[in-house]
């Protein structure tokens, strides 16, 4: 429970410093001089979301009772579905099927990409751990 909470916490100050520099760099770099607050508000609490759900989720690969397919399978679905739901009310991806659809194969592609990375930088640590203990 206490990962639980302090995950939590760090997922939403990481959704809500990504809602402020996506906004800050909308008006550095657009031609917005003027936000609109509720709007704000809503895409923050939406980055806020996401940001917890990204960080929470990652609990599914410390639970030894599952293996590494199931934990996969049980996170991809657990992030995937939650965000695809949230992006496109809030207007992140066009509500035709065309869009989600482009949407959806970035984002499988963007999951294989970070998934893989995560994989070999921990085979490597677990390697490295295993060659340290073999020369104690």
């Amino acid at each position: 429970m206490k990962t639980f909470l302090s995950r939590s916490v760090i997922g939403i100050f990481f959704g809500a410093f990504i809602a402020v520099l996506i906004t800050s760099s909308v008006v550095w770099f657009g031609e917005e001089t003027l936000l609109n607050g509720p709007l704000f508000v809503k895409n923050a609490f939406g980055c806020m979301f996401a940001g917890w759900l990204y960080t929470v989720s990652t609990l599914y690969f410390e639970t030894e009772k599952l293996n590494l397919p199931i934990q996969t399978l049980l996170h991809f679905i657990t992030i995937t579905i939650p965000f695809f739901i949230i992006a496109i009310f809030l207007g992140w991806i066009p509500s035709d099927v065309k869009s989600i659809i482009a949407a959806f194969v970035f984002f499988i592609i963007l999951y294989i990409i970070i998934w893989l990375c995560f994989y070999l930088y921990f085979r490597h640590q677990s390697k490295q751990l295993n060659d340290d203990i073999q020369n104690l």
